[in-house]
């Protein structure tokens, strides 16, 4: 197996127009996608990340606050999975609830081993 990361962005337009109850059963088929990827032990990691961060650069030198792309660039969470290939790991990814925003989408990267 190989490792993947699915990196999250955009849906948070989405997410702001959904009712106290609608935001919560969205959340319940993010658990539901996810613990279906555990149960097949593909599932190894994965959270949201707040909305704040610094971005380092400048030999250490330079520290500007973020985030540092416009709204539907801005990395809202990650997952780690596991998965034959790369075309296997997108496939797991057209199960994610992101995908339901017009603005939701998954980079899909292949971690290197080192």
């Amino acid at each position: 197996m190989t490792k993947f990361l699915y990196l999250f962005r955009g849906g948070d337009g989405h997410m702001s127009e959904l009712s106290p109850e609608e935001k919560q059963a969205h959340m319940e088929e993010w658990g539901v996608w996810m613990q279906g990827l555990a149960e097949k032990g593909q599932l190894i990691d994965g959270l949201p990340l707040t909305s704040d961060g610094k971005q380092v650069s400048g030999n250490g030198s330079v520290i500007t606050d973020g985030p540092f792309a416009e709204g539907a660039e801005i990395v809202g969470g990650y997952l780690m999975v596991n998965a034959e290939t790369l075309d296997d790991a997108v496939e797991l990814s057209k199960g994610c609830p992101i995908l339901q925003a017009e603005d939701g989408h998954i980079e899909v990267r292949e971690i290197m081993n080192m």
